[in-house]
């Protein structure tokens, strides 16, 4: 075949097509009482219904979901986020991806003149991201940039697993309340011992305004039962007097975070996590000062919960 009519050939050719489901595996995470990874899928190439379909399956069953060596990039990251719903910009715009509003970077880094590049503390208490929002999120994407030699897991509790280890006469007792949610809660206190979280300013305090939900969510998607107070933006029951309040929280948060339904997720290099969080909650179990940590954040709205 002559060059010419071989170009000519390739120019008919039709557009290579997304690999056929089944091509990666999706498989459960040893040991851990929840989470799976995905092995062999780049989401740097198109991504076909069935295979999304998996990934979602994935996702509810799991709760979360590690998706191994994604070398993408964030334009990339925020397209697959979106495939799962409309995403949030967190508050503090301050630690915004440039030219990618939606990206909120979580570091510990700061630039030349000691000002830092993004959220350092994120994850400092146990919490389900924006539980504090009249629309809470569905789940988050993180993916890692750069990690430390030492430190830097994150914990994920799984608040199906809690619920359903609760005596039945408490789950009797807290399936009609409901409590407030504050991004405000602990950011004083968090402000004051940290670099990284600015003196937010009257717009961004409205935008975070208190939000109110039920003590126990269904899940919209499976409609299994969780716990949905978390110590981090949780600030009361409402209608009870305080301090019978604070007892109660006191003992669901701890009931929420008991070791066995927790997974704890050691990094490695381009993994990106998604994890439900209508189903889990999360900790940065913390990294030492001498050591770089920088991952993009993605967070997809969920539903109003019930």
């Amino acid at each position: 075949m002559s060059a010419v009519l071989s170009r000519a050939f390739q120019a008919f050719q039709p557009p290579a097509t997304p690999s056929p489901s089944g091509s990666f595996e999706i498989r459960p995470l040893a040991g851990a009482p929840l989470g799976a990874e995905v092995l062999g899928l780049d989401l740097s190439r198109p991504l076909d219904p069935a295979d999304f379909a998996r990934l979602q399956r994935a996702h509810l069953d799991h709760h979360v979901v590690v998706f191994r060596d994604q070398r993408i990039t964030p334009r990339q990251h925020i397209d697959f986020s979106r495939r799962f719903g409309p995403l949030q910009i967190h508050v503090l715009k301050n630690f915004q991806l440039a030219d990618h509003p939606e990206i909120l970077i979580v570091s510990n880094i700061k630039d030349e003149a000691g000002q830092p590049l993004g959220l350092g503390d994120a994850g400092h208490y146990w919490h389900s991201d924006l539980s504090y929002k009249e629309r809470p999120s569905l789940g988050s994407l993180l993916h890692a940039q750069e990690l430390p030699g030492e430190g830097g897991d994150t914990l994920f509790a799984d608040q199906h697993a809690a619920y359903d280890a609760l005596p039945e006469a408490l789950k009797r007792a807290i399936a009609p309340l409901r409590a407030e949610h504050s991004y405000l809660a602990k950011y004083e206190e968090l402000r004051a011992r940290s670099p990284w979280r600015p003196k937010l300013t009257p717009e961004q305090i409205a935008e975070v305004a208190p939000a109110v939900h039920p003590v126990v969510r269904t899940h919209p998607e499976t409609g299994r039962r969780a716990l949905f107070v978390n110590e981090h933006f949780t600030t009361r029951i409402v209608g009870w007097p305080e301090d019978e309040s604070r007892d109660l929280l006191n003992l669901l948060f701890a009931a929420a975070v008991r070791p066995e339904f927790v997974y704890r997720h050691a990094w490695q290099p381009h993994d990106l996590v998604f994890w439900d969080n209508r189903s889990v909650q999360h900790l940065a179990a913390g990294t030492p000062d001498s050591q770089r940590r920088k991952l993009y954040r993605t967070t997809v709205e969920g539903d109003l919960p019930l």
